[in-house]
């Protein structure tokens, strides 16, 4: 069954959400309709729909015109088995100590490493991406002589930053969050398939607002692999919930915004202690 898209940018995030709803209404209605805010700093938004038949381009053009926002783009997907793909296309990931593997690749996984296995089908942190990748490789940085009691993943997607703290500090108590609730599902199912259930403790929520996450504050260790906005959101509440002397790593960020995001922790009292760069993404890890 052929696939379409139509994608649109426009300023405003009101705008955006405004034409994202009025998309649910066309004729042929689209099968999925999102709305994003593009990471550049320019203040546009992107908005697309998928659709399984083809999509009527002048009702396009009418709400292009009436949000104010650029053509749409209507393009026809090819059809593809995108998990056969990924799994020809991902290769194993070596980080540290850390063999990161799907099932796929499992006959692979060298003597003495520390397997974790992501399936390729859960795209999103499976250590391929330069901001997951910058996490793994600040976790080995910091699991070099340091203690951690207390750990956070927070937006854990697949939890593999969780599996990997939870394998270096066995004993530690390691909460993973996320606001989407497939995700903790997903976390949750890589935790069993690495024969780590109950190592990690998994709740849905957003930011560090979950009781369970409150109860073990503050941490000596905490990810946030997100994206720029949410990360200078929630930089009070993630700092004030660093332990004196704790790590915090941040991710997501595209390079030239990673200067905006130590500035929002430094006032919030951090001190940026590394900054690594893979390919156009950078990896945080500051210190209180």
């Amino acid at each position: 069954m052929p696939t379409f898209t139509a994608l649109t940018t426009l300023p405003g995030k009101p705008a955006a959400e405004a034409l994202g709803e009025a998309l649910e209404t066309i004729t042929p209605e689209p099968t999925g309709v999102g709305v994003f805010e593009i990471e550049d700093g320019s203040g546009l938004w992107e908005v697309g729909a998928y659709f399984v038949e083809p999509p009527d381009e002048i009702a396009l053009a009418l709400l292009a015109a009436a949000y104010n926002a650029k053509p749409f783009a209507v393009s026809e997907l090819p059809e593809t088995d995108w998990v056969a793909h990924v799994k020809r296309e991902l290769s194993p990931v070596e980080a540290g100590r850390f063999f990161v593997y799907g099932s796929h690749d499992a006959d692979k996984l060298p003597e003495g490493w520390v397997g974790l296995l992501i399936e390729a089908a859960m795209a999103f942190g499976t250590g391929h991406h330069g901001t997951t990748l910058g996490c793994l490789l600040a976790l080995e940085d910091i699991a070099d002589g340091a203690q951690k009691a207390r750990i956070a993943d927070v937006g854990c997607g697949t939890a593999v930053l969780a599996m990997g703290a939870a394998h270096v500090w066995p004993e530690a108590t390691v909460v993973a969050s996320d606001i989407d609730p497939v995700a903790v599902d997903v976390a949750e199912a890589n935790l069993a398939v690495n024969d780590m259930s109950g190592k990690v403790l998994c709740v849905e929520a957003a930011g560090m607002n979950h009781p369970d996450l409150a109860r073990h504050a503050p941490y000596d260790l905490i990810f946030a692999n997100i994206l720029k906005g949410p990360l200078i959101e929630l930089a009070p509440d993630l700092a004030g919930g660093l332990a004196e002397g704790g790590h915090l790593v941040l991710s997501g960020l595209l390079i030239p915004q990673a200067e905006d995001v130590i500035a929002a922790y430094a006032a919030e009292g951090l001190t940026l202690q590394k900054k690594r760069e893979i390919g156009e993404w950078a990896a945080l890890t500051l210190t209180r």
